[in-house]
């Protein structure tokens, strides 16, 4: 990645820009009149140009491009908005009001080197499967290895901060996120959620729960895929439009079926509904029906079987989260998931 350009020759500007780009963790190049900047203004991920010199590009005529911010130092005359079209700038931002936005931006250059998370959507084929128990254990393992989030996006579940253990942890929760508009650094929502060590959950306050908006997923989902090396969603059965696209903005879709004839039964509906938009694969919880038959019926491999695991309960009830051990039963079929999901195909960008 090559750095940032900054355009300005307001010292006071400068000065504000470089102490940004220090808490982002990154170095910028600095040009002090746009003539100098013109041989880094094609290449640079990011232009920050001051509104000093904002009628000096719209003169030059400089080649439009993806990323251009106009930044002031306090309060932005009206003039400048017909300059910054000109230019073609995405936005004009304040400061110091506008500091933490231009932070996450900056971060997000950083974060742009780190390739999209591995998306897996965990949804129940039936209900009582334990869809979110095994979400939360995809995570778990994950996190063993690199940051890993999982996002609740089932207002009716049991929620995973519950299942997690993370009910008394702080961060930032749906109902917060869902007031906020604009975009979402990767950096903060990572920063921002409950986490241990790793780990960390998206998920809803205590109480009842409202829906969620479509613009709020979006943005956090985003957010949380460049600040991530494993994303899980744990999925609600009351499928509508915006279920069925997070389906397809998986990479893999999991669906945890019991191998019962009413289980089996209910996860073959279900799969048919979601052919559009994915391929599923089945994780069996339990006892019953050989893999082979249950993969046949539904019509999607089997890509884990496992049996309940004793003290599951106990562990859930500590703290510590589903997976207490990874040779357990949830461990090792997480594991499972994890690895032979290494060469994931996307549905929809």
């Amino acid at each position: 990645m090559t750095a940032p350009l900054i355009i300005t020759r307001d010292d006071t500007l400068l000065d504000e820009l470089l102490r940004l780009g220090a808490a982002a963790g990154v170095v910028p190049d600095v040009a002090h009149d746009v003539g100098a900047a013109l041989r880094g203004w094609s290449t640079a991920p990011l232009v920050l140009l001051g509104t000093d010199l904002l009628a000096d590009a719209a003169r030059l005529a400089v080649p439009r491009r993806e990323r251009v911010h106009i930044v002031a130092w306090g309060t932005v005359p009206h003039e400048v908005f017909p300059l910054a079209l000109a230019v073609g700038a995405e936005n004009v931002a304040e400061l110091p009001r506008s500091d933490t936005w231009v932070v996450d931006a900056l971060t997000d250059l950083g974060d742009g080197d780190r390739p999209s998370a591995l998306t897996v959507g965990v949804v129940g084929g039936s209900g009582g499967a334990g869809a979110t128990t095994f979400a939360c254990a995809l995570a778990q393992r994950a996190a063993s290895a690199g940051p890993a989030l999982v996002i609740d996006t089932d207002p009716l579940g049991p929620g995973v901060d519950r299942v997690l253990g993370f009910e008394m942890v702080d961060g930032v929760r749906w109902d917060a996120l869902q007031q906020t508009t604009g975009r979402l650094g990767a950096r903060s929502l990572r920063e921002a959620v409950p986490r241990r060590d790793r780990l960390g959950a998206l998920t809803w306050s205590a109480g009842p729960q409202g829906t969620l908006q479509a613009f709020a997923v979006r943005e956090a989902l985003s957010a949380a895929q460049r600040g991530h090396d494993v994303v899980v969603l744990d999925l609600s059965r009351s499928l509508g439009p915006l279920v069925e696209e997070l389906v397809a903005r998986c990479d893999q879709l999991i669906v945890v079926a019991v191998p019962t004839v009413p289980g089996v039964a209910s996860a073959r509906r279900l799969c048919a509904r979601l052919e559009a938009v994915a391929q599923p694969m089945l994780v069996l919880r339990g006892r019953g029906i050989d893999p082979d038959e249950v993969a046949q019926v539904v019509g999607a491999p089997v890509l884990a079987a496992m049996p309940d695991q004793r003290g599951l309960a106990e562990a859930i009830d500590l703290g510590a989260g589903p997976v207490r051990s990874a040779r357990g039963a949830l461990g090792r079929a997480a594991d499972t998931v994890l690895a032979g999901l290494q060469a994931p195909v996307r549905g929809v960008a």
